[in-house]
């Protein structure tokens, strides 16, 4: 009992070692987003297109570890790039789904600035900025992702415990100031060059789609399955870009809030990320049943996630407002940045607990891959909610 006991605080240390590192670099995404304020504001639609293309980008690696984690749990997974290898097979079908749902969410944050009559730029402009971000990002973060997943497997580490707070801020520090290069370098070139450079990229959309056909086994059921659940997904990421962009102005002038996003909801992408994991992980070995309620191993690890909401976002807050001082941008005071991250932070953890237990029992108990819709279901949601939940709290407490 007592090595079961000490193996399960040696697992949640781990886990908090991860996200406490993970929050130290994604609030540096933070950081940056704060010094580029005038860029989202010179370019109308990219705050829009922000949410989505970061943290969808976060999304397929999280997919991608979770897979190769549940691979290694259950004796399949072996390193192997060859194709219908599970390593290989899972590394082009990430490629394929980075450049499709880069392509729709660049058209989604198109549609959705127009519907709700927020200013943009052309379609062929956001699509291409959205597609570049999603095709140099992608390479980056799957490479990680890929560097995690071995050194896991070679020094017998729980890929569950550290993939998703890695991936997920890798997701944030990486797409980031690639997304502000990509928009920059485009709007530098000329209409008729961004004309042809956007016919490029729905040529390769197109010929990424004819690559999938040709492969029905291995790839083209993972692809699937993300693509069917990943594009519906994108639109919650645009309502929450739309969120932030209507209150953008606020946002500049308290910087300090622009600062606290990127780590705030990638703090809690990857606490969701990690409970997504786990149980899917779960209920792939059998420890854990799709029981409609949830059972009590389910409850530990919601008790888990509660913890590390409660260590996690004091940090933030505390960083978020070290970094506006020190940069000379306002800041609502230290202990107001504490009360608001906390209170939008556990509301959104809630339901984050509930999503991911409903999500993880259904999947399965329908006969499908809980890999492919925990991390990405959880981190779109918490984009929306926890926009919500921000500028509400801010509007609340301030």
């Amino acid at each position: 009992m007592e090595q079961g006991i000490s193996s399960r605080s040696r697992l949640i240390l781990t886990g908090l070692g991860a996200l406490l590192v993970s929050a130290v670099i994604s609030s540096i995404a933070g950081i940056y987003l704060g010094s580029v304020r005038e860029v989202l504001a010179l370019i109308p639609g990219l705050m829009v297109l922000l949410p989505s293309i970061i943290h969808i980008r976060g999304s397929i690696a999280g997919v991608f570890a979770c897979r190769l984690s549940s691979a290694m749990h259950l004796g399949e997974f072996s390193i192997d790039f060859e194709e219908g290898s599970v390593l290989g097979d899972n590394i082009r079908a990430s490629f394929v789904i980075t450049i499709l749902i880069a392509l729709v969410i660049g058209i989604f944050s198109y549609a959705a600035s127009r519907i709700f009559e927020y200013p943009v730029i052309s379609i062929t402009d956001l699509v291409l900025i959205s597609v570049v971000t999603g095709i140099v990002a992608g390479a980056v973060v799957t490479g990680i992702t890929l560097l995690i997943a071995l050194a896991s497997y070679r020094y017998g580490l729980d890929l569950d415990m550290i993939g998703a707070p890695t991936v997920t801020t890798s997701g944030d520090i990486v797409t980031l100031p690639i997304l502000v290069l990509s928009a920059t370098f485009v709007m530098l070139l000329s209409p008729a060059m961004r004309l042809i450079l956007g016919g490029i990229a729905v040529a390769v959309a197109v010929a990424a789609v004819i690559y999938t056909l040709h492969r029905p086994e291995g790839i083209a059921p993972i692809v699937r399955e993300n693509l069917f659940l990943l594009i519906p997904l994108s639109v919650l990421g645009t309502l929450a870009g739309l969120t932030y962009s209507f209150n953008l102005d606020a946002l500049v002038t308290i910087a300090a809030f622009l600062i606290l996003i990127p780590p705030f909801t990638g703090g809690l992408g990857s606490i969701g990320g990690i409970i997504g994991s786990r149980l899917s992980t779960g209920m792939h070995t059998g420890e854990l049943n799709p029981s409609f309620l949830p059972e009590r191993g389910v409850v530990h690890h919601f008790i888990i996630s509660y913890l590390y909401t409660l260590i996690l976002l004091p940090l933030l807050a505390l960083i978020a407002h070290g970094a506006a001082v020190l940069m000379g941008l306002n800041s609502p005071g230290l202990g107001m940045l504490v009360i608001i991250s906390l209170a939008a932070g556990l509301v959104v953890m809630t339901l984050v607990n509930g999503v991911a237990y409903a999500t993880a029992s259904l999947s399965f108990r329908y006969g499908l891959d809980p890999d492919n819709f925990g991390i990405p279901v959880i981190t779109s949601l918490i984009d929306l909610i926890g926009a919500a939940a921000l500028v509400t709290a801010i509007g609340l407490l301030l």
